[in-house]
């Protein structure tokens, strides 16, 4: 990984080269490709934040966080206001430190807006990122969204 790490927006002229990237073989029934994730972006442009991953000019991964609109600290349902969506790595780049640093972003995203909390959720199972998320400082809230563990990290507020 180097310094030159960065997050842009999906545009005309990166959005064939996002639809390019692939996980693992292994890791492609835990996580939607990216082309859906940019079709949900589309359809939820108020919650969704999607942004590609570059390595100077190496577009290396993809990640969208999500922030809904209404937040109510006080309301234990609203835990799940923001956090990440979706994380893909290409499958000859994991390893890196991409995810870190998308992880990382996303969440210096959820604290520039207020947000005390960052949630996840993972398929569970041998080739998942449960183990990635932990090491990560999330913490499994032994509630299911779905199929899918979730998880949440507190944020400080510096």
């Amino acid at each position: 990984m180097t310094s030159a790490l960065r997050l842009e927006k999906v545009t005309p002229d990166n959005v064939e080269a996002a639809c390019r990237l692939k996980v693992r073989p292994d890791q492609e029934g835990l996580v939607a490709p990216v082309a859906r994730s940019l079709a949900e972006a589309y359809a939820q442009p108020d919650i969704a934040w999607p942004r590609l991953i570059f390595d100077g000019e190496q577009l290396v991964g993809f990640v969208m966080g999500f922030f809904l609109v209404q937040f109510d600290p006080d309301n234990p349902d609203d835990r799940f206001r923001s956090g990440i969506w979706r994380l893909n790595i290409a499958a000859d780049q994991q390893g890196r430190g991409y995810g870190r640093f998308a992880v990382q972003s996303v969440c210096d995203e959820v604290r520039r807006r207020g947000q005390p909390r960052a949630t996840v959720s993972w398929v569970p199972g041998k080739h998942g990122p449960e183990k990635f998320y932990l090491r990560l400082g999330f913490v499994p809230t032994g509630e299911l969204s779905g199929d899918q563990v979730v998880g949440e990290l507190a944020l400080s507020a510096t």
